[in-house]
């Protein structure tokens, strides 16, 4: 990868590229603002989708194709983790997410969320298994979202522990179901709240409610590939795509309804209007709105050492943007935003802050690739 210099405005966020050098990694420079390096971690990934940073230091990449590869002490694996549950990879369908239970140093326990099935018939799952570094055992199916599905995109499938040791789960629209998002029978376009053995919880807000699922958190959701809880605010964040516009970034809340496809700023890609309403009774407003659709894809909240001026930030990949957006963030409400790293010219499938203070970011496609922004040196 050639070294880039990029400079950045401050007030609009716009790349201007000033040199083009020869090198190992990618160099930006912002008035008023630390420089940054981009360095290449792991290249030539089929479809990587997610990142889980290990105990032990070591990185686990998930490839939507179905793969999990262990990147250790600087090198990837050659042979992917064995065990791994087939997927139905198709369209936006494979393995999504992988995260480690609350007590992965005592129960070596991983969780999995992946798209199964057929064409005819498919949907969101969740497994759990034991990782011992090299391979999945012990793998139990504790979660399928209904109903099946024939359409082979929207999912959702991120996952995110609450403190309570509960995960969410996000569940796409299904999008030719989007109808599904308001129905209370129907997984489809909601947030779920399950256990880790993924039984509903009792005190979960429609437990009890004729009709209604018991695992559903939120509900009137599109397809939700971003999914932060933040420890520091005590925040559930979301966001979703829109279809032509309309993506969003939520604040979640247990039992809300945050009103696709009853209101939204997208069109359909028709060209037709999906709802006369932006705002309705009873529905949550977003506190980011991006119309033109930037098509967000994975998110974290900024809390490293790294980057100060970078502290409690949110920041999301964008596939048809090509960039990652920076969302600064003011006694938890939007401050404005900052277009990063455009000098790439990547579709960003993840963002996520390192343990190391840093920020890791995952390209899309095939020969996707795991890059990390330090300071510049």
């Amino acid at each position: 990868m050639a070294k880039l210099v990029r400079k950045f405005s401050a007030l609009a966020g716009a790349a201007i590229a000033l040199s083009l050098l020869g090198a190992a990694h990618a160099v930006a420079q912002n008035e008023g603002v630390a420089a940054y390096e981009i360095v290449p971690v792991a290249e030539g990934l089929d479809h990587p989708w997610s990142l889980t940073f290990m105990p032990d230091g070591s990185l686990l990449i998930v490839e939507l194709s179905g793969q999990i590869r262990v990147m250790r002490d600087g090198s990837l694996a050659d042979e992917p983790v064995a065990g791994v549950p087939a997927v139905y990879f198709a369209g936006q369908g494979g393995l999504f997410d992988v995260v480690l239970d609350p007590d992965f140093a005592e129960n070596s326990l991983v969780y999995l969320s992946y798209a199964h099935g057929t064409p005819k018939s498919n949907g969101t799952r969740v497994a759990r298994a034991r990782f011992d570094g090299e391979a999945l055992t012990d793998l139990a199916v504790i979660f399928d979202a209904t109903p099946a599905k024939d359409t082979p995109v929207h999912y959702g499938g991120r996952i995110a522990f609450l403190p309570d040791e509960t995960m969410l789960v996000t569940i796409g629209d299904g999008f030719d179901y989007r109808e599904e998002a308001q129905n209370l029978g129907s997984h489809l376009g909601k947030i779920l709240r399950i256990g880790r053995d993924g039984r509903a919880l009792s005190d979960n807000p429609f437990v009890g409610r004729e009709g209604a699922l018991p695992e559903i958190w939120s509900y009137g959701h599109r397809n939700q590939q971003g999914l932060v809880y933040d420890a520091a605010s005590g925040r559930v964040y979301e966001h979703e795509h829109g279809a032509q516009g309309g993506d969003e970034i939520n604040v979640i809340e247990p039992g809300k309804n945050y009103g696709w496809p009853v209101i939204t700023r997208g069109i359909d890609y028709s060209g037709a209007r999906i709802s006369p309403f932006t705002e309705y009774e009873s529905m949550e407003q977003p506190i980011v709105d991006w119309t033109p659709s930037i098509a967000p894809s994975g998110m974290t909240i900024y809390r490293g050492d790294a980057f100060p001026e970078w502290q409690g930030d949110i920041f999301v990949g964008a596939l048809a943007a090509q960039h990652v957006r920076r969302v600064k963030m003011e006694n938890g409400e939007p401050a404005g935003e900052e277009v990063l790293f455009a000098e790439l010219d990547k579709r960003i499938r993840d963002v996520r802050s390192g343990p190391d203070g840093y920020l890791y970011l995952v390209t899309d496609g095939e020969g996707g690739s795991v890059l990390r922004v330090t300071p510049a040196r």
